[in-house]
């Protein structure tokens, strides 16, 4: 008899946990800290979580993150061995490293478990998007595919689920690296937005700015109207993920369901998470979509 597939992913997929159970995808959940205070990523658990996340921002404190290490990745391959064959999608290589630590676990567990099948895929996503490639990955395994041909499926689709954002306080991305500090300088006195995207290797790419909220939002709609093939036909998934802005997230979400008319009713708003919420601060706004795979341009 064939061994059962198990789909496995990371809580910086900022879908709601609620939705994963669901979906019969287990979790492995990332921790960060404030005030030398550990807390475990949410994922929409406990309904106040962001709220005193995004508390403790105001108030100045800076959280911290770390990678899940290869002891813990290798703990809970383990338990998902016992049921099966595994297939972990993991945050993207481009966001943290802590998808090399996957590699070593499942290394060494393919020699404890010689009859199971273990693949760690890298999603080169982060947030929702990486929640809609685990969503769409889930798809192709509820239709009966081996283990084979779901890893090959995911491999592709990890460079096909696009990720357009831009954000109105650059503080957090230039405490991380991704924006310079002259550049966010001059971007909050001028209320410049950059237009970024995550590229074929997941890193983030600033690649164009405008003045203000309403035309970062115009800019995003009309580089997914160049990117998806079927242009505004387009009725596949698209996933907005926020980080406490819902006011320019849903002004984003209609801009959207008029450019793409059968999308309206089906787009799903999710709150960026608290790992992801700690890179990248309040005010960001991201799209995320299936395309043609990525390039450096966009």
């Amino acid at each position: 008899m064939e061994n059962k597939v198990i789909l496995s992913c990371e809580s910086t997929a900022d879908i709601p946990y609620a939705h994963t159970i669901e979906r019969n995808i287990p979790v492995i959940f990332y921790s960060y800290s404030i005030d030398a205070q550990e807390y475990e990523d949410n994922m929409g658990r406990d309904s106040e979580s962001l709220e005193k996340f995004y508390q403790s921002l105001d108030e100045g404190k800076m959280p911290s993150t770390s990678q899940i290490n290869e002891f813990r990745y290798m703990d809970f391959f383990e338990e998902q061995l016992k049921k099966g064959d595994l297939i972990h999608i993991s945050l993207g290589s481009g966001v943290t490293p802590s998808v090399n630590n996957a590699y070593k676990a499942a290394d060494m567990l393919r020699e404890k478990y010689p009859d199971r099948k273990v693949a760690v895929i890298d999603s080169y996503c982060a947030a929702p998007g990486f929640g809609l490639l685990v969503d769409e990955v889930a798809d192709f395994r509820d239709k009966g595919a081996t283990f084979e041909e779901i890893v090959e499926y995911a491999k592709i689709m990890s460079k096909k689920v696009h990720s357009q954002f831009f954000s109105t306080d650059l503080k957090f991305f230039k405490r991380s690296g991704r924006v310079s500090g002259a550049a966010a300088t001059v971007a909050s006195i001028l209320g410049i937005c950059p237009i970024m995207h995550l590229d074929e290797t997941g890193h983030i790419i600033a690649y164009d700015k405008v003045r203000g909220k309403k035309n970062a939002i115009s800019e995003t709609v009309n580089t997914m109207l160049k990117l998806i093939p079927e242009g505004a036909q387009y009725s596949g998934r698209c996933y907005i993920g926020h980080s406490n802005c819902i006011d320019d997230c849903n002004e984003t979400a209609k801009k959207i369901a008029e450019t793409f008319p059968k999308l309206e009713g089906k787009i799903k708003i999710y709150d960026i998470g608290n790992i992801i919420a700690s890179h990248c601060g309040p005010g960001t706004v991201a799209v995320f979509f299936v395309a043609n795979e990525r390039t450096s341009d966009k």
